[in-house]
């Protein structure tokens, strides 16, 4: 009597488990590739023009992106890991909510760049030109502030806030 209940139950397990599965099945919809979602990972972007370009989301990990033009592109959401990004334009581009761990801007033009609630820790941006960006609630390291202070003027035009006030500057 025990085994034929114990059988019952396992029997019962085994179906509801069968129709959980078929009904995820059921429910599952296809990923939708996105055109913005690309993957620069590693790959040797030096000189190539991405101004204007939606790339949110996308993946420029250890890539080497010298003398490339970001103008006025949505890199939103972004992986810069590790990239080098020496001698970039980046004029009016959005790095909102992007990480940028170890990211080389050096000599870099970040003229009216948006780089809100990004996160930039070990990031160079000696050399760049500032003047107009938003690093509101940004992660930074201390002694970039600190130089980036020194050189920080102008508003962004985008979202209104002085590159100064974004950046915690002391007067």
């Amino acid at each position: 009597m025990i085994l034929s209940q114990l059988k019952q139950r396992l029997l019962n397990l085994l179906i509801i488990i069968a129709i959980a599965v078929v009904w995820v099945l059921l429910k599952a919809t296809p990923a939708i590739a996105q055109d913005s979602a690309v993957n620069y990972t590693y790959s040797e972007i030096r000189g190539q023009d991405f101004s204007h370009k939606d790339l949110v989301g996308a993946v420029f990990a250890a890539a080497d992106a010298r003398g490339a033009s970001f103008e006025e592109s949505d890199v939103s959401n972004s992986i810069l890991t590790k990239g080098i990004f020496v001698n970039t334009n980046l004029k009016g581009a959005n790095f909102t909510s992007s990480l940028m761990d170890r990211v080389d801007f050096n000599n870099s033009d970040l003229t009216n760049a948006i780089f809100r609630d990004a996160v930039a820790t070990s990031t160079n941006f000696e050399g760049t030109t500032i003047t107009g960006a938003d690093f509101s609630d940004a992660i930074l390291d201390r002694y970039q502030i600190y130089l980036m202070c020194q050189r920080a003027e102008g508003t962004n035009p985008t979202t209104g806030v002085e590159t100064r006030y974004s950046l915690g500057c002391r007067d």
